[in-house]
């Protein structure tokens, strides 16, 4: 078998997030049917986390091993032959018989994109949060400030009792028990940034040991609640120790949040 590294981007709009599901177009099943078209096998390429429907990825990455014998330039160019636009392979290289996507992942960094204008360009509304309200970025940033080490995110994890463990990328939280909601945040900032078309967005950048299921979106509702105003940045710590998800904000929508990179050792 050949042992494959892909480093793929994708629009999350058109498909129910990254895992296969019945009836549904996922970007997991569509890279498998076309890796299926090109080698004629069938295989389930392993991706490093589980992004949701209408969340974007510049980094994924994703693994898979193959009994064909296709160089890897030739086969990135067949995959993105038969992939449509709004995925393709950035890259492919050689992999380690045990490397794995998800497994051997050790940190992850996701940005969260929101656009301030008055009236967003429909080139760039799908890819982020077209948020109308005047934003405290200093506010936010002091807020995003308390979450930089280890701690307990149930506050900030899906309220679904079975979603609220897991994680986006269920094994790099490997230091910790299976079902712990503890993850270690590396770096967590927020920063104002032009886009190629101008436009004056707000972007939060977070590296993780690890994230729950919609941990990043439901720390961006909560810092966003800091810059309108209505939680006190101070009040972090507490809503961190209060371990509970009513104690937090609501959760951002999907369409801002990108997955850029994926660490490994």
């Amino acid at each position: 078998m050949f042992h494959w590294k892909l480093i793929v981007a994708y629009d999350g709009t058109p498909y129910h997030g990254w895992q296969v599901q019945p009836g549904l177009s996922t970007v997991q099943g569509t890279l498998a049917e076309a890796i299926q078209r090109v080698t004629g096998e069938t295989i389930l390429p392993q991706g490093s986390g589980r992004t949701d429907t209408g969340v974007h990825a510049l980094g994924q990455v994703v693994s898979i091993s193959i009994a064909a014998t296709i160089p890897a330039s030739n086969l990135q160019r067949a995959l993105n032959n038969r992939l449509p636009g709004s995925i393709r392979i950035v890259s492919i290289e050689p992999a380690h018989h045990h490397f794995h996507a998800r497994h051997s992942a050790r940190r992850k960094t996701y940005e969260y994109r929101i656009c301030p204008a008055t009236v967003c360009p429909p080139t760039l509304a799908p890819f982020v949060w077209n948020c109308l309200r005047p934003l405290d970025v200093s506010a936010m940033q002091q807020a995003a400030s308390f979450i930089v080490g280890s701690f307990d995110f149930t506050s900030f994890a899906a309220v679904d009792p079975d979603l609220a463990t897991r994680n986006d990328d269920p094994a790099d939280g490997k230091p910790h028990p299976p079902h712990s909601a503890v993850r270690h945040i590396f770096t967590s900032t927020w920063e104002r940034r032009s886009d190629p078309q101008g436009c004056d967005l707000i972007i939060y950048s977070i590296t993780g040991s690890g994230f729950l299921h919609h941990m990043v979106r439901n720390l961006v509702g909560t810092f966003v609640e800091v810059g309108r105003g209505r939680t006190p940045a101070a009040d972090l710590p507490s809503i961190l120790a209060a371990r509970a998800r009513s104690a937090a904000g609501p959760t951002a929508p999907p369409q801002g949040l990108f997955l850029v990179n994926v660490d490994y050792e």
